[in-house]
């Protein structure tokens, strides 16, 4: 999953960039021009420890998570920012995360309820920017179409105008009411507004890590959205030290776990994904995929081939595997099962796929 990292300046932004990723970005608060960094780190599961000592697999391949730190918005270009140079990086993320300040300073005091406004309204103006253009697209399109094509493009620009207008009421895209088909008709688009977005709150050492609701944010504007808090500064110390001393230091400090343990669960809760697993001799690995997939699509994500060769899926879940022992032992207790291509994955199935090739 790639993970877009956005923030005003003096957010804090980069310094979680490094808290989460371990690394040593530079800030970025020269403006849109400003370096833009990446880091990959991986989604520790607990699970494949215990699995790789059953099956003793050549490797062991945890999800990722694909972290892009962007320079700010520079609001005195339409070239840049939002709706710039960068926008594809933050249309092709399956997630947003924005970074506000939550603590005072010498820039100033914190008012992370006007900057977390100011930060959603950026990616509405940015859609709304993306709509009207689509809008004039199809219009003109329809006024060049033959009778014949015009049944085609009706309902595409039906779907594009009611989004923009629900839009500038203020309802995110993601929030819309629309119908399946008027979904279908707007996601080529890659809006902003209708991707998940996680709010990490940029907190002092003295705010309770647990605590969201501290902060006297609204709750109308963080309805829909994940929120967690985090001191950047201190989760940046903290990953550049030996696990076990950090761990020291968040019990002291009463923190529970990681920085990115914590966005990271808060990620996959918004963004609605579980993971299931594969083993065997070559490996034993974890796939994020979004909660209630088909098996079929499932299948998909090892191989695109295995789609078109699907037969069927044997699935048991890690907790029956572990109490069996084996997926041979799992079978003659009845809690391996063979499912079929519209299956609904759940977290934690070890599932095998077999595949006609």
């Amino acid at each position: 999953m790639d993970i877009a990292i956005i923030g005003l300046p003096i957010s804090g932004k980069t310094t979680t960039f490094n808290a989460l990723t371990s690394g040593h970005g530079a800030a970025t608060g020269g403006g849109a021009t400003g370096p833009l960094h990446v880091g990959v780190v991986k989604v520790i599961d607990q699970r494949l420890p215990v699995l790789e000592r059953m099956y003793h697999p050549r490797k062991i391949v945890y999800a990722e998570i694909k972290f892009w730190d962007l320079p700010p918005a520079d609001h005195g270009s339409r070239n840049t920012g939002l709706a710039g140079r960068h926008r594809n990086i933050l249309q092709g993320a399956g997630a947003l995360l924005l970074v506000v300040k939550a603590f005072d300073n010498a820039q100033g005091p914190a008012d992370p309820g006007r900057d977390l406004l100011a930060m959603l309204n950026e990616l509405t103006l940015a859609d709304l920017e993306t709509l009207e253009k689509v809008e004039v697209r199809l219009s003109d399109s329809l006024k060049k179409a033959k009778p014949a094509e015009r049944p085609a493009l009706l309902p595409q620009a039906d779907a594009v105008r009611k989004c923009r207008e629900a839009l500038e009421d203020g309802c995110r895209v993601r929030q819309q009411e629309l119908t399946p088909s008027e979904r279908l008709a707007i996601s080529d688009y890659q809006l902003l507004t209708d991707k998940p977005v996680v709010v990490a709150f940029n907190t002092d050492e003295s705010v309770d890590a647990q605590d969201v609701h501290s902060l006297g944010i609204p709750a109308q504007l963080t309805n829909g959205l994940g929120v967690v808090n985090l001191c950047a500064r201190l989760e940046e110390d903290l990953a550049s030290m030996p696990e076990d001393e950090a761990e020291e230091f968040r019990d002291a400090l009463g923190i529970s776990g990681s920085a990115l343990q914590r966005v990271k669960q808060v990620c996959y809760d918004t963004v609605g994904l579980v993971s299931f697993l594969t083993v065997g001799e070559d490996e034993v690995r974890a796939w994020s995929v979004p909660d209630g997939i088909p098996a079929l699509d499932a299948a998909g994500t090892i191989h695109t081939d295995f789609i078109r060769g699907f037969i069927r899926a044997e699935v048991i879940h890690y907790d029956d595997l572990v109490r069996c022992g084996s997926v041979a032992q799992g079978r003659k207790e009845g809690v391996l099962r063979s499912e079929g291509k519209a299956y609904r994955v759940k977290d934690g199935d070890v599932i095998n796929f077999l595949i006609n090739v």
